[in-house]
C-alpha cells in the first residue's frame, strides 16, 4: 500500500492551536521549532516541504530547526494554517482521541530519549536522533485515522517499513532509514550496529519503561540500571511539563473534542478577519487604508470603532462606525490613556478596572459603551495606527482575541502592499521606504539564522581535531562568518548585538525558557524562579539546542533540590567578563537547597546514580559538561549548607584573543 510523503495526519488540537497563537504572536522560530518539534503529524509536514523538489537538489534537512529555516517564516506560518484547516476534516471518536493522546506521549518520549541518549554517547548530531524518535511509529498515527479496520491492521503491522518509505523519501540518507527499519531487531542483534541504528532501538525501548528496556541499555550501550532509570525519570518529567504547558491531560481519560471546537473557533476567526479585509480597497495610501478598514473590524467583532493614524507626534482620529467623527488629535506620548499605551507599547490594551483618564472618558463618550479596547496595527517595528473599540468588561477578552486577529491580518497587508509610486508625497514615500527597510532587516535575519547553525558546527568540529593547522583553518572560517554576520547586520539597521556577528542572545533565551519553565517545573506556588539578567549584550557563540538543554538540566536539577518548604532558583548574567585572555558571558544558575552530598562532589560531572531529590543528579551534570565543552565553554560549581551555584563561562560572539600575545 503506497504512502505519500506529503501524507495528511491529525494532530492534537492543543499543539494545533499553541503552533497557530505562536504564529499570531509572531513569536520566534526557536518557540515555534519547540511546539512543532512535539508533533508527529507537523514534524512530518514539515520535511515532507522542506525536502520537496520546490527547493531543488539541494542538502537534505535533519531537524526541525533546519526546516523553519528552509521555509521562512511566510510559508511556515501558512504551512500551520493549512495544517490547522485539515484538521477539521478528521472526524475522531471517543477511543481514537485516546489513541492519539497515548501515541502523542509515546513519540515524544522517544524522540526526547533519543536526543538525550545521542548526547550522553557523543553522537553527532542529537537533533536528529530527536526527529526520527518523532517518526518512528508514524505508521500507527496513519492507522488511528484509517476507518477501515484491514488497512489499519496492515499500518500497525508495517511501522518500520512505513517510517523507512518515508525516511527514504524525504532524502534524510540510508542511516536514518535503516534506523527505522531496524528500531525492533533485538538488542544482542545491535552490539555492532551502527550508531543512529542503537539508539532510536533503545529509545523506542525506553520508552515503556520496563524491565526489558533497561535491560537493553545494558546490552546496547553499557549502562548500569540506576543510570537508565534516571533517563526514565527525567524524560518522564519533561513529558509531564511539555503536557501541563499545551494543557494536554496525562493521568486521566482523554478527549478532544473541546480543543477542538476551540480550534474551529479560532480558524473561524482567521477566516472573517481575511474576508472583512479583503472588502476593504487597500490601495491607497496607508491612512486611507486604515480609515476604510474601520467599517471592516466593525463588521467582524459587531462592536462600534474608531481609527486612529500616527501623523508625526499625534495621534489623529481618521474615522469610525460611530456617526459623524469630531477632529480630534491627541499626543503619541505617554499619558496613561489605554490608546496611548497600546502604541507605544504595540500590544492590545483594555480599559478594564483601572481609573479612566480623560481621553478615555471622551473615548467612551464617542464610543456609547462602558468600557473600550485599544488594538495597535503593529507592523514590525512600526506603528501606522491604533484601533479603539467600545465594549464591555464581560466581552473584553474575546474581543481582544478576534481584534487581535485582524489587526495581525492587516498589518501583514500593509507590509506586502505594493510600493505606492505615484505623488503620494514625501510622507507616503518615507512610510514606503521604511517599510523596505523592514522586510529588508527580516530577510536579513532569516539568512543569519543559518550563519549561526554553521558557526555552532565549525565549533564541534574543531573539538574533535587534534590537528593545530585544521584547528587554525576553522579558526579563519570562523572568523570569516563572523565578518559576514556584522555586514549583514550592518545592512539592516539592526540594533548592536556585540562587536560579532551569529550566536545566541543568552538573556532572550532564558525570557523564553523562563515562561516554559515556570508553567512546568515551577507551577507550584512554593518554587520560584527569579531573573537576573544583566543590562550588556550577551551574544554567545553557541547553538540554540546546547544552550536550552543546559539550562533546562540545571534548572531542573536546582528545583529538584529544593526542600518541600519550597526556595528559589535565580538565573544571572553578566557581561562582558574578562578572564584567560577571552571576553566571556558569564551564566549563573544557584538554588536555596541543601547543597550536593559529599559522596558525589568528587565526581561531579561523571555519570553516576542519581541521589533522588537529595542533591543534582549524575546524568544530567555529565550532560551538561559535554555541551558546555562543546560550546568551548567553562563550568565550575560551589556548594554548602545555603544553596548550589553553577557559574557557566560562554564564548562571547565577538571574543578576541589579547592582542598583545
Amino acid at each position: 500500500m503506497h504512502i505519500a510523503p506529503d501524507l495528511q495526519l491529525p494532530s492534537l488540537p492543543e499543539v494545533t492551536l499553541r503552533a497557530l497563537d505562536a504564529c499570531h504572536q509572531d513569536e520566534s522560530y526557536r518557540t515555534i521549532s519547540e511546539i512543532v518539534s512535539a508533533d508527529t503529524a507537523l514534524v512530518a509536514r514539515i520535511l515532507a516541504l522542506a525536502n520537496s523538489a520546490l527547493y531543488g537538489p539541494s542538502t537534505p534537512i535533519r531537524s526541525v530547526d533546519q526546516a523553519l529555516l528552509r521555509l521562512g517564516t511566510h510559508r511556515f506560518h501558512t504551512l500551520v494554517l493549512t495544517a490547522a484547516l485539515r484538521q477539521l476534516l478528521f472526524e475522531l471518536g471517543g477511543d481514537e482521541w485516546q489513541q492519539l493522546r497515548d501515541f502523542w506521549r509515546h513519540s515524544l518520549t522517544t524522540a526526547l530519549t533519543a536526543r538525550a541518549l545521542a548526547t550522553l554517547t557523543r553522537y553527532r548530531e542529537p537533533d536528529e536522533a530527536f526527529m526520527l524518535g518523532m517518526l518512528h511509529n508514524i505508521g500507527e498515527l496513519i492507522a488511528i485515522k484509517t476507518p477501515a479496520a484491514e488497512a489499519k491492521q496492515h499500518y500497525l503491522d508495517r511501522q518500520a517499513e512505513i517510517a523507512a518509505d518515508l525516511v527514504t523519501a524525504w532524502g534524510l540518507g540510508p542511516m536514518a532509514a535503516d534506523a527505522m527499519r531496524y528500531q525492533q531487531a533485538l538488542p544482542t542483534e545491535l552490539r555492532d550496529a551502527g550508531h543512529l541504528v542503537k539508539l532510536i532501538s533503545l529509545a523506542t525501548r525506553l520508552a515503556l519503561s520496563d524491565a526489558a528496556g533497561i535491560a537493553a541499555a545494558g546490552t546496547v550501550f553499557g549502562l548500569n540500571e540506576e543510570l537508565t532509570r534516571e533517563i526514565n525519570r527525567r524524560i518522564s518529567n519533561e513529558v509531564s511539563g511539555m503536557a501541563a504547558s499545551l494543557g494536554i491531560p496525562l493521568d486521566e481519560d482523554y478527549c478532544g473534542e473541546s480543543a477542538s471546537r476551540q480550534l474551529k473557533q479560532t480558524i473561524l476567526r482567521q477566516a472573517m478577519a481575511s474576508q472583512a479585509i479583503g472588502l476593504a480597497d487597500i490601495n491607497g495610501e496607508v491612512d486611507d487604508i486604515l480609515a476604510e478598514t474601520v467599517n471592516s473590524l466593525t463588521l467582524v467583532t459587531g462592536l462600534p470603532a474608531l481609527c486612529f493614524g500616527h501623523t508625526g507626534d499625534n495621534l489623529v482620529l481618521l474615522s469610525g462606525t460611530i456617526g459623524e467623527v469630531p477632529e480630534l488629535a491627541v499626543t503619541a506620548k505617554a499619558g496613561g490613556s489605554v490608546l496611548t499605551e497600546a502604541f507605544i507599547s504595540g500590544l492590545p490594551v483594555g480599559l478594564g478596572d483601572r481609573a479612566p483618564t480623560v481621553l478615555d472618558r471622551q473615548l467612551l463618550s464617542l464610543l456609547h459603551t462602558p468600557s473600550l479596547l485599544a488594538i495597535p496595527v503593529q507592523s514590525g517595528e512600526h506603528c501606522p495606527g491604533v484601533f479603539a473599540l467600545g465594549t464591555d468588561n464581560d466581552a473584553l477578552e474575546n474581543t481582544r482575541e478576534l481584534a487581535h486577529i485582524f489587526t495581525s491580518e492587516l498589518a501583514s497587508v500593509l507590509a506586502n502592499r505594493p510600493m505606492n509610486t505615484g505623488a503620494g508625497g514625501l510622507d507616503a514615500r518615507k512610510l514606503d521606504q521604511d517599510m523596505a527597510r523592514e522586510r529588508l532587516r527580516r530577510q536579513v535575519h532569516e539568512v543569519s539564522n543559518p550563519l549561526t547553525i554553521i558557526r555552532q558546527y565549525i565549533y564541534q568540529l574543531r573539538s574533535r581535531m587534534d590537528d593545530a593547522d585544521v584547528q587554525q583553518e576553522l579558526d579563519v572560517i570562523r572568523d570569516e562568518l563572523d565578518r559576514a554576520g556584522n555586514l549583514l547586520l550592518q545592512m539592516s539597521h539592526a540594533d548592536t548585538l556585540g562587536d560579532g556577528g551569529g550566536g545566541v542572545e543568552l538573556n532572550t533565551e532564558l525570557e523564553s525558557l523562563a515562561r516554559i519553565l515556570e508553567d512546568s517545573v515551577f507551577s507550584e506556588g512554593n518554587r520560584q524562579l527569579a531573573l537576573k539578567l544583566c543590562a550588556s549584550p550577551t551574544l554567545v557563540a553557541a547553538g540554540p539546542t546546547g544552550v536550552r538543554q543546559v539550562v533546562i538540566n540545571l534548572v531542573r536539577n536546582a528545583a529538584e533540590s529544593l526542600p518541600e518548604t519550597g526556595g528559589t532558583v535565580t538565573l544571572q548574567t553578566a557581561s562582558p567578563v574578562w578572564q584567560n585572555q577571552r571576553t566571556w558571558v558569564e551564566l549563573e544558575i544557584s538554588d536555596t537547597g541543601a547543597g550536593i552530598p559529599d559522596e558525589i562532589r568528587d565526581k561531579l560531572f561523571a555519570p553516576v546514580s542519581t541521589t533522588k531529590g537529595e542533591g543534582h543528579s549524575g546524568l544530567g551534570l555529565s550532560i551538561v559538561k559535554q555541551l558546555v565543552d562543546d560550546m568551548e565553554g567553562i563550568i565550575a560549581c560551589r556548594t554548602g549548607q545555603e544553596g548550589t551555584t553553577f557559574r557557566i563561562l560562554l564564548p562571547a560572539a565577538s571574543h578576541k584573543k589579547n592582542e598583545n600575545d
